[in-house]
């Protein structure tokens, strides 16, 4: 088995600005990549609820970003990037059910609150850093062993 740190897979989406009618093709892709890999199903299934929310938080709030899979023999790592307003209260978004989701958002079933919650739910590891102005960038940790978390 190649060592730890070696790359399975390494793959960039972009998420276009204003793309919300085609949110939640990444997630889909990145489930199926994820599967052809043979990644354990637990894994898929939280990756894809954290590509999902980051993918919408993407589509709903900012003018357009990315999202990068990492996939090792002992992890999967997704990385979100987006040019938007930033995070203020990067705290403040942790708590569920605290959104700025705008109304047309609302009217859509969005803006729940849940997004930040559920990607740090299913992830072992969640990093924010955010500049007010300038954007977010977003990385999630998915131990792939049972035995990596111990």
């Amino acid at each position: 088995m190649p060592a730890e740190g070696y790359i399975l897979l390494r793959r960039v989406f972009p998420v276009p600005a204003d793309a919300i009618d085609q949110a939640g093709q990444v997630s889909t892709e990145v489930r199926r990549l994820l599967r052809g890999l043979g990644v354990e199903p637990e894994v898929v299934r939280r990756a894809g609820i954290v590509c999902f929310e980051g993918e919408m938080n993407i589509a709903l709030y900012t003018k357009g970003g990315r999202i990068v899979l990492v996939v090792r023999p002992d992890r999967v790592e997704l990385l979100f990037s987006d040019r938007g307003p930033g995070i203020a209260d990067i705290d403040l978004v942790k708590q569920p059910g605290y959104s700025t989701a705008p109304d047309w958002a609302r009217e859509l079933g969005f803006g729940a609150g849940m997004g930040i919650p559920n990607m740090e739910e299913n992830s072992d590891a969640l990093v924010i850093r955010s500049r007010v102005g300038e954007g977010t960038v977003i990385r999630a940790t998915i131990l792939r062993r049972s035995d990596a978390a111990d």
